[in-house]
């Protein structure tokens, strides 16, 4: 999977329904959204079009300042040996000592999911200065966009994280400059296996009224 060519400049599209058709299928898509784990997520991801489609919904989240402070670095499937190998390594820096079963199940991590995405902050002196915290809701936001556009093209999707996320390996292979933080991998495919869902706590146990 690659960075597919920029898109032409097109007008918005309207789409049809009312309001409150409109309201119904937002809430129906954001609660029947799962997270899927990479290893339940096979082929066929989505194609260069889907994949402009996933990138330009993460790109309408709020964006205070207008910094853009977040990125996407695609991994296509030429270069998952690389990640591999950095997944071996990062382990290897932590316990020298690591059997053979738990280097290649670090290897294998890099070959799960058709689609696969590190998403990066930036979280650097910026100017405007915006507080580090709005630069990560940003990321959060233009995250949950993805993935729930991904649902709603039939994809499973999830975010992974981990100990190699703070890896010097990590940096260097995918060129993090100084105020960049990897944040965690994305990755999106066709669902091999669902999980039940997980109870969603009710309004009252999330909100509370000064």
């Amino acid at each position: 999977m690659s960075l597919p060519p920029k898109p032409a400049a097109s007008p918005a599209t309207a789409v049809p329904g009312t309001e409150e058709d409109l309201a119904a299928l937002a809430q129906a898509l954001i609660t029947s959204r799962q997270s899927v784990l990479p290893k339940r997520l096979a082929e066929p991801g989505p194609d260069a079009q889907q994949l402009q489609r996933l990138l330009l919904a993460a790109a309408a989240a709020p964006d205070h300042g207008e910094l853009r402070p977040w990125r996407f670095v695609i991994v296509p499937a030429a270069k998952r040996v690389l990640l591999a190998d950095m997944f071996e390594g990062a382990l290897l820096d932590r316990d020298a000592r690591a059997t053979a079963a738990e280097r290649e199940s670090a290897r294998e991590k890099a070959h799960r999911a058709p689609l696969l995405m590190l998403a990066v902050a930036k979280l650097g002196p910026a100017q405007p200065d915006m507080p580090a915290s709005e630069r990560l809701v940003s990321l959060g936001a233009a995250l949950q966009n993805l993935l729930l556009l991904a649902h709603a093209m039939g994809f499973g999707a999830g975010l992974t994280s981990g100990q190699a996320m703070t890896s010097p390996r990590l940096r260097t292979l995918f060129g993090l400059q100084p105020g960049e933080e990897a944040v965690c991998f994305v990755s999106v495919g066709s669902v091999t296996q669902r999980k039940p869902m997980r109870p969603r706590p009710s309004p009252h146990e999330i909100a509370s009224e000064l």
